[in-house]
């Protein structure tokens, strides 16, 4: 094809290689797997991204609007198609990012709106409310007593020693013992939830 003939043929006709035959994209994708692996990688520092994006530069390859037939030009084309498609991904995450952020954002203003926690907190302090319940009903009724008194009722040492009939030295001492009691019971019990 000479220059005159190109250009009876419109401005891409002159752009098109002249090289006939069709290219095996799955020998040169193969060949070229590895530095483009490594391009790709340089620009999302993620081997599982790599992965996704070496699938979309191969179908990309296979699904080409305007073949190319020149194979001296194919690691040119596919280098500017992985980077491509590298900025493609990254746009997708970042859009995926914002739009989990602002759902979660949505979510937490509407449980707060309405006063109530999120369902994951909620299901952790029932089950912690639940394993304290258990371990102070193992406790001695005097060393569940004193606990209650101060975190249930939220009494001062004063008010307890005067409603035990007690000093407050005596009251901060039951009180040291049976929070060391709890936690004892308490560390047992998770070692028993582990252990089953």
């Amino acid at each position: 094809m000479t220059n005159a003939d190109a250009s009876r043929q419109g401005p891409t006709a002159a752009l098109r290689p002249m090289v006939a035959g069709p290219i095996d994209w799955q020998h040169e994708l193969d060949r070229h797997d590895r530095w483009l692996r490594t391009v790709i990688w340089s620009r999302l520092r993620h081997a599982h991204s790599v992965d996704e994006v070496m699938q979309e530069v191969a179908l990309a390859a296979v699904r080409q609007q305007a073949p190319i037939s020149d194979a001296s030009r194919v690691s040119a084309w596919l280098y500017r198609l992985a980077i491509t498609q590298s900025l493609l991904y990254r746009r997708r995450l970042g859009r995926q990012r914002r739009l989990q952020d602002r759902y979660a954002q949505r979510l937490q203003t509407s449980s707060e709106d309405r006063g109530e926690p999120d369902p994951l907190g909620w299901l952790l302090s029932q089950e912690r409310r639940a394993m304290v319940r258990q371990a102070l009903g193992s406790l001695a009724s005097r060393d569940a007593e004193v606990l209650l008194l101060k975190y249930a009722e939220n009494l001062s040492y004063q008010k307890m020693a005067e409603l035990l009939e007690i000093s407050t030295a005596a009251v901060e001492s039951r009180l040291h013992r049976a929070r060391e009691k709890l936690r004892t019971a308490l560390a047992a019990m998770h070692i028993a939830e582990v252990e089953s």
